[in-house]
């Protein structure tokens, strides 16, 4: 592990609350408005646009292009301090690092980024905290502090961009993908997510202009709001976080399976893949003498063939314990044997690769300790 920057922990942090209006919170037209309410011309709202998703900039006082004189009031009104940065922490030989940030009113906030040589992956979260209470998951074990904004959202991809084009992970590079696999569950923050994901895929001045087919979405089974993403018109990959096959046992991995069965939210994934065109991730934490016995990848395999045919890959996760967990990684030959069968079955299936296990990069656990 190596801790590369350590900031001041921020104490008697103020009482949670709705966070500060953002220029990111904005759309084209209401970026507009807010120019013409400081008394700028509206040329100067693409100007801020294009500071703040092309030139990953979100500090008035260095945005060169405006006049000195209203670079204060600008900053004031437009850019908030959204976040700031408690620690930095790198692993896999610096190619992996997580942030743990302090929102405005304390609540505490994770991201991470990965460096492949293919691709710059972001991995965001929607929530601080998660009120979906799977017990093997690090902030479902804390309970959910409240919804992000569309800019504390954003701003975490705009954090990494910077650093990113900056070299602070090394050699210089570009985002490329996004997945919303962070804190809390995306589609229970639904408008925030989708005014998010629309500002991140947008082309430049109003968005990142990263490709929709780079990002991912991740649920825990809302099916309800997986048909409503469907209709959204925006093809972002929906991943699907299932665990298990057979109702029984996801009642307790998944809580939420309670209200959305897998049948149900199997239906669901069809209706995307259907209306989308895009294949569905299944995802599938492997955990000892739980769920990866050799009849549930009989099973997955044959649920996932039935219901969404060649639609489907499944992306087998080898479980990243949480401190004092009772939960365990499947041994690697339990794992082998599972991916064998699920692929028998005719279904696409492989083992993502696991970053970041000894900086607690399952999100939640940074800010477990730190909290």
């Amino acid at each position: 592990m190596d801790v590369v920057s350590s900031l001041p922990l921020v104490f008697n942090a103020p009482a949670r609350g709705k966070p500060p209006l953002h220029f990111a919170d904005l759309d084209e037209a209401g970026r507009i408005a807010a120019a013409e309410k400081l008394g700028l011309p509206k040329f100067r709202a693409n100007q801020l646009a294009k500071q703040y998703f092309a030139r990953l900039n979100a500090d008035a006082t260095e945005m060169t292009d405006l006049p000195a004189a209203i670079r204060e009031e600008v900053g004031e009104a437009l850019f908030p301090t959204l976040m700031t940065p408690i620690r930095h922490v790198a692993t896999d030989s610096g190619t992996t690092r997580k942030t743990l940030w302090r929102l405005h009113d304390g609540t505490l906030l994770e991201s991470v980024l990965m460096r492949y040589p293919e691709r710059n992956t972001l991995c965001i979260s929607s929530q601080a905290g998660c009120g979906m209470a799977c017990p093997f998951c690090a902030t479902g074990q804390g309970g959910l502090d409240r919804n992000l904004s569309t800019a504390e959202i954003v701003d975490q991809v705009r954090a990494a961009a910077r650093a990113l084009r900056d070299g602070d992970l090394g050699e210089p590079g570009r985002l490329s993908n996004i997945v919303f696999m962070g804190m809390g569950e995306p589609l229970a923050n639904y408008k925030r997510v989708v005014d998010a994901v629309r500002k991140i895929t947008s082309p430049e001045p109003n968005g990142f202009g990263i490709s929709a087919r780079s990002v991912t979405v991740s649920t825990v089974g809302l099916a309800p709001a997986i048909r409503r993403l469907a209709d959204e018109g925006i093809p972002v990959t929906l991943a699907v976080s299932l665990h298990t096959p057979d109702d029984e046992l996801r009642d307790t991995l998944v809580p939420v399976n309670n209200r959305w069965p897998v049948a149900e939210v199997l239906e669901a994934a069809r209706y995307y893949a259907d209306t989308t065109g895009r294949r569905v991730s299944i995802e599938y934490a492997l955990i000892r003498d739980v769920n990866d016995q050799p009849w549930r990848a009989d099973l997955l395999g044959a649920k996932l063939r039935k219901a969404l045919g060649q639609m489907v890959h499944v992306n087998l996760i080898p479980l990243n314990p949480t401190p004092g967990s009772q939960w365990d990684a499947s041994p690697k030959d339990v794992e082998r044997e599972f991916v064998r069968r699920v692929q028998e079955q005719g279904v696409s299936c492989t083992v993502r690769d696991t970053r970041g296990q000894e900086i607690a990069a399952a999100c939640g656990q940074l800010a477990a300790e730190e909290g």
